[in-house]
């Protein structure tokens, strides 16, 4: 039983997590794997486990081909790849390595391509192949394209799955995990953090000898809430997607991705191949109009204030508002977005196309309008905000995980007290 809708047990724990989601619940589990006789709590107010980011996701397990060498990303990508291939073996979680392609369809993209290959080699991902026309044409007879790059060990998971195995392992070695929960202040009571909740209507409070926020879309909020100041915004873009009809899901045999443009932040849309067999086109990237705004016109007007008045939101405007408009156009128009597609699939057309599901990314942006682009975590004297966690933080969650209490031992030696 993943979620407890129930009150926590006790008002003093050794650990306190906020946001049960997929790096939240990793890190709790990894936690009581190295000291059970703690008394872990993680605290959401969702009525469900990975309700945000990591269950409207695409279900990829990546490799760590894109990620600067060096980066946080590229570092926790490959070790984690490698983690999450063992749990899963380990758990009976059904995953598929479908393999990948990143296509370049012109001249002008085949220095990136390079480079992209190079990337991934120093990354040490395994296996990587430069192939040209024919052999794409092989692995996936309807993709035109000059070169690719072959990614034999990219993936295909459900991440919910995942998430949900996770909170097993976390109960199972006497954790809890509280639903429906939500915390609307951190306060530092020196050696002690104090958490005030509403759960049920009801006010409490709740108190932990050290606190990790994992909020998504909510992470700058609650760095704000402990008094810290917050080194980013959340700018939340909504991802819509499309799904091919039954009949044209043999037209995607594995994960097809395009070559990304540095110039822009986003990597533009591309097909994925899913567990159930559906085959998504997309995501675009539109600036939503509410943090947890996965349709088109929900509206938040206070996080729309927050928005439109933060000053780094104008400065990354100013950078690519005509990229801004393109995405706009697609998500409005189908015949944008299928031009797109076409580009990848001439053969693809519109009727082969129905609506699917739609997911939020929570894009940090710095004050001088720059996006976020590594993970981002920032670490305190007894708490630790994990302020920035995109793509690849599900790949890489028991990775991440791995770091966040590699560095909480180290600053905060929880094993140095009894259990409360």
């Amino acid at each position: 039983m993943s979620n407890n809708p129930g009150k926590p047990s006790s008002n003093h724990y050794d650990l306190a997590i906020v946001g049960a989601g997929i790096v939240g619940l990793a890190t709790a589990r990894e936690f009581l794997l190295r000291q059970p006789d703690l008394s872990v709590i993680i605290l959401d107010k969702e009525s469900a486990i990975a309700t945000h980011q990591s269950g409207h996701n695409s279900g990829v397990i990546h490799t760590g081909i894109y990620y600067a060498p060096g980066s946080l990303k590229a570092k926790a990508c490959a070790a984690g790849h490698r983690a999450m291939l063992d749990f899963c073996r380990a758990r009976a979680i059904p995953f598929e390595l479908c393999g990948k392609v990143i296509v370049a369809l012109n001249e002008s993209e085949l220095p990136r391509l390079d480079d992209l290959y190079r990337r991934g080699v120093t990354n040490g991902v395994e296996g990587l192949q430069m192939i040209g026309s024919e052999q794409l044409r092989e692995l996936e007879p309807y993709v035109v394209g000059l070169k690719a790059i072959f990614s034999p060990n990219t993936g295909i998971i459900d991440y919910r799955k995942v998430a949900h195995a996770y909170a097993d392992d976390v109960q199972q070695h006497g954790g809890e995990i509280v639903t429906g929960c939500e915390v609307t202040a951190l306060t530092n009571q020196g050696a002690q953090t104090l958490l005030g909740t509403r759960h049920l209507q009801a006010e409490a409070e709740i108190e932990a000898r050290y606190v990790i926020t994992c909020g998504g879309l909510q992470s700058d909020k609650l760095c704000q809430l402990s008094g810290k100041k917050s080194k980013v915004q959340i700018i939340p873009f909504r991802g819509d997607y499309y799904v091919l009809r039954p009949q044209k899901r043999h037209m995607v045999r594995s994960l097809i991705y395009p070559v990304p443009d540095p110039r822009f932040p986003f990597l533009g849309v591309h097909f994925t191949r899913r567990l159930d067999g559906e085959v998504w086109a997309g995501p675009n990237a539109v600036l939503a109009f509410a943090r947890e705004g996965y349709q088109r016109w929900k509206i938040n007007p206070r996080d729309l204030r927050e928005v439109l008045g933060y000053g780094g939101f104008w400065k990354m405007a100013a950078q690519y508002w005509k990229m801004g408009l393109i995405e706009m156009y697609r998500d409005y128009f189908k015949v944008g977005y299928i031009k797109e597609l076409q580009r990848y699939m001439p053969e693809l057309h519109a009727d082969d196309l129905l609506p699917g599901p739609s997911g939020v990314r929570a894009q940090a942006v710095t004050a001088d309008g720059r996006l976020v682009d590594d993970f981002l975590i920032q670490h305190g004297e007894n708490i630790v905000h994990v302020q920035n966690a995109p793509s690849p933080a599900a790949t890489s969650s028991l990775e991440i995980a791995r770091m966040i209490v590699d560095e909480a031992q180290h600053s905060f030696d929880l094993a140095s007290h009894e259990k409360v």
